[in-house]
């Protein structure tokens, strides 16, 4: 095992490592040809992981491995996996293909665990890294999502890329806009335009999600679809509108 990022002094949690900035985390695993690279968060409750060829893997395709999985296994309740409105739509057609399925609940590990719990569903998370197994603890913990991701790994033989190329993400391009103010988006009639138009242009192959930060002054711009250049485009398009009414 080689370390990295393991030197806290009281003000440098997250900062250019761990599951926040995984960049340096998959280079090592470039360098040293490593089978895998996993790195946590500050406290512990989100993993990210790198595969044998440096790549990084995100939560969505974590989940998607691990629950098509225990979908084959009889082990994922409900043939269902509760995941946050900013995970890939890739995600949702995965599980789909398999007789599975993905419901959605607001950004926010919490929303997550409440829905599981409403809903009797035992596996869930969200795209940044958490993780929650529900048989085995009732939040995010990456030691857990580890040992899960290591599991699955060992059980099929195979390495990291090869176990979570179920799932292929749809492009996906993120943007954040500084605000004054958090004003009421539904009021602001040329905000709610340029998003109906967007919606318009990717019709149902693709998707729109404008909502601001629940911790910082920013607008965040979401824009998923199957061509990079247009969702680039159409994401820029947005951010400059939102900008000229809220910047």
């Amino acid at each position: 095992m080689i370390p990295l990022g393991i030197n806290p002094n009281g003000r440098n949690i997250n900062l250019n490592c761990g599951a926040v900035h995984p960049g340096a985390m998959a280079q090592l695993v470039r360098q040293t040809r490593a089978h895998l690279g996993v790195a946590l968060d500050g406290d512990g409750d989100r993993a990210i992981f790198a595969d044998e060829n440096g790549d990084v893997v995100d939560g969505d395709r974590v989940m998607a491995a691990c629950a098509l999985e225990w979908l084959r296994a009889g082990q994922l309740r409900q043939q269902t996996l509760v995941a946050t409105v900013m995970s890939n739509m890739g995600l949702d057609l995965a599980l789909r293909r398999a007789g599975g399925r993905v419901v959605r609940t607001p950004v926010g590990d919490r929303y997550v665990v409440d829905e599981m719990l409403r809903g009797g569903y035992n596996m869930g998370g969200e795209q940044s890294g958490h993780v929650v197994f529900l048989d085995h603890n009732t939040t995010g913990d990456g030691m857990i999502t580890a040992l899960q991701v290591l599991a699955l790994m060992l059980r099929q033989g195979r390495p990291l890329s090869e176990v979570v190329r179920v799932m292929i993400p749809f492009p996906q391009r993120l943007l954040n806009v500084p605000v004054r103010e958090r004003r009421d988006l539904a009021g602001l009639t040329r905000v709610q335009a340029a998003i109906r138009d967007a919606e318009a242009q990717l019709g149902e192959s693709g998707r729109v999600l404008v909502r601001y930060s629940g911790t910082e002054p920013v607008l965040r711009i979401m824009v998923e679809g199957p061509e990079e250049g247009t969702i680039k485009a159409i994401a820029e398009g947005l951010a400059a509108c939102m900008r000229r009414e809220l910047g």
